[in-house]
């Protein structure tokens, strides 16, 4: 496995975002940026609440095919390579860790395999598409926690990826959930969301040091990142923190992590969160709060350390 030096690029942009000017010049900066060489793409779709059976792909909370398409060839044409993560979201706010239905079936009641009927249809269409355009990765979901319980479901949607996309696939699980999934032997590698706290990491490594060396297969972190919050770094998985901007705790937390990584060679890689679609000006980077690094002391840190990698 390649080392992997990661953004994720636009997460979740709508219909429509990927025909600006806006979105190529914005990752021009991010490919001219950073030193990355992976990018992961994640298209949105989204369910009414976490009890709903449907998903829907289609709407224009979705990008489209077609945009997909031109943007993944552009990145390739820069040299990078390209994940696609298609993720869906619950419209009433809620995380998608929650998505959850009874273990078992209950007339009147929605159901686990309805849920999972409508999710297979959702990734089959992207892994097509990831198939169709070279991707050179596959992540089928991401961060969902009460979906990991279900192993026989998982095991049969992955097989069913693989008869239409023949290169490596995986699944992000979220932090802290890595010896939770019982079922990595059916991916190619085990990645999860690393947005633990500056002085948790050397504790959380260790933990999932020893997932790795359960399941033998390689690890990298598909997710990871800190907002340039005061207090962020305390909780870098709290996207609902607000305070004081604080680029300095944004920068403090990509050096911990890149510092504790380096040293365990079971870490195979990383994807940051996130790059938006649409920047803000440079010159109003150290106004920006997020978990953006354009522009900030953090983008330095990211540079050096994936120039080192």
């Amino acid at each position: 496995m390649q080392f992997l030096k990661g953004i994720t690029f636009a997460p979740f942009c709508p219909k429509g975002s990927f025909l600006t000017k806006e979105a190529f010049e914005s990752f021009d900066h991010l490919a001219e940026g950073t030193g990355a060489n992976f990018i992961t793409l994640v298209p949105n779709a989204l369910q009414e609440t976490p009890q709903s059976e449907e998903i829907d792909f289609t709407s224009d909370a979705t990008i489209s095919d077609e945009e997909l398409i031109s943007m993944i060839d552009y990145i390739h044409k820069k040299g990078l390579l390209v994940a696609l993560k298609p993720t869906v979201n619950c419209k009433n706010g809620t995380w998608r860790a929650h998505i959850n239905f009874f273990d078992k079936d209950v007339p009147c009641e929605p159901k686990w395999g309805n849920w999972f009927r409508s999710y297979t249809e959702f990734q089959l269409h992207f892994a097509r598409l990831a198939k169709e355009t070279g991707c050179e990765m596959f992540i089928a979901g991401c961060e969902m926690v009460q979906t990991d319980r279900r192993s026989e479901e998982w095991r049969k949607l992955i097989a069913q990826i693989r008869t239409v996309y023949d290169g490596p696939v995986t699944y992000n699980a979220d932090k802290y959930q890595e010896d939770n999934v019982t079922w990595w032997d059916c991916v190619d590698y085990i990645c999860s969301s690393g947005y633990y706290p500056t002085d948790d990491w050397d504790r959380q490594l260790d933990r999932i040091e020893a997932v790795v060396e359960k399941f033998k297969k390689p690890f990298f972190f598909a997710e990871c990142g800190c907002m340039s919050t005061r207090g962020a770094g305390k909780v870098p998985n709290d996207w609902t923190v607000r305070g004081e901007i604080d680029l300095q705790e944004q920068a403090d937390w990509y050096q911990t992590m890149f510092e504790a990584c380096r040293k365990r060679s079971f870490v195979q890689g990383f994807c940051l969160w996130d790059w938006a679609w649409k920047q803000y000006p440079l010159c109003k980077a150290d106004a920006n709060w997020g978990y953006d690094i354009y522009g900030k002391p953090a983008q330095q840190i990211v540079k050096k350390y994936y120039d080192m990698f």
